[in-house]
């Protein structure tokens, strides 16, 4: 059985969506949860609801593009189990010619040096665990591009470059790297951030799709990925809605 610290599962980007859904799911599998997000308020309110419905949690406020604040964090463990990096998201959806510079380093922040900050201050006390995981939750956008998206494309595909080369060069040592890709997931705020609060041009993402995923759908397969054997390592897994064939073909009700 693995040590009561290996089971301690840090999930970045906690305070909604997919990271606070896999935050519950990661719970329920009997891992104590560590919720960490810039959103103190949330994080709180998640961590108390764990712990009511009989889990383990914890809410640390974080900025993972701050890697001062991302050092000081790792030092609160010796060993951790498993390591969510879900933090990310999209800003915008103009074409290449007219793309905000400021939204594109923005993505690249926290998609990709965000997680890299993670990864680097939490890799050594993985390897102590003696059966550590690394969950890097990229998006179908890091293996297929389409118009508008650039930004976002670019930072997803180096998200996922990430957790290939990773898993490339710490092979031998006992953690795994898992890449989970999904497609069109539907959560309160995703759309809604992209788009500048603009409600409208949020909705028409998901207009006509008669199921996207939602959140638990996400957290369920990243459970399941955590949840293997050990010497099971899921190194990528790309899920869909059922109406989504690929990033630019999605069947629509309209």
């Amino acid at each position: 059985m693995p040590s009561p610290a290996s089971r301690i599962a840090v999930v970045t980007g906690a305070s909604s969506g997919i990271g606070a859904a896999t935050a519950r799911k990661l719970a329920q599998a009997g891992y104590r949860v560590v919720l960490t997000a810039r959103r103190e308020d949330r994080i709180e309110a998640l961590a108390k609801e764990i712990t009511e419905a009989g889990g383990a949690a914890t809410a640390y406020t974080l900025d993972v593009t701050d890697r001062a604040a991302v050092n000081e964090f790792a030092t609160a463990f010796d060993t951790i189990g498993v390591l969510v990096n879900n933090a990310g998201g999209a800003l915008g959806g103009d074409p290449v010619a007219t793309g905000d510079p400021d939204h594109w380093r923005a993505m690249y922040e926290t998609n990709v040096i965000g997680t890299l900050h993670l990864t680097q201050a939490l890799l050594p006390k993985l390897v102590a665990s003696g059966d550590g995981t690394v969950v890097v939750v990229s998006s179908t956008a890091g293996h297929g591009t389409y118009e508008g998206g650039a930004g976002y494309v670019a930072a997803k595909h180096g998200a996922h470059v990430l957790a290939e080369t990773l898993r490339l060069e710490i092979v031998g040592q006992p953690v795994r790297v898992i890449e989970i890709a999904p497609g069109m997931v539907k959560t309160e705020e995703f759309a809604l951030t992209r788009f500048g609060g603009d409600k409208e041009r949020a909705a028409k993402v998901y207009e006509g799709v008669a199921e996207p995923l939602t959140a638990d759908d996400v957290a369920d397969t990243i459970a399941w990925t955590v949840t293997r054997p050990s010497h099971v390592n899921v190194d990528l897994l790309v899920l869909r809605p059922r109406a989504q064939a690929s990033n630019t073909k999605v069947h629509r009700e309209l």
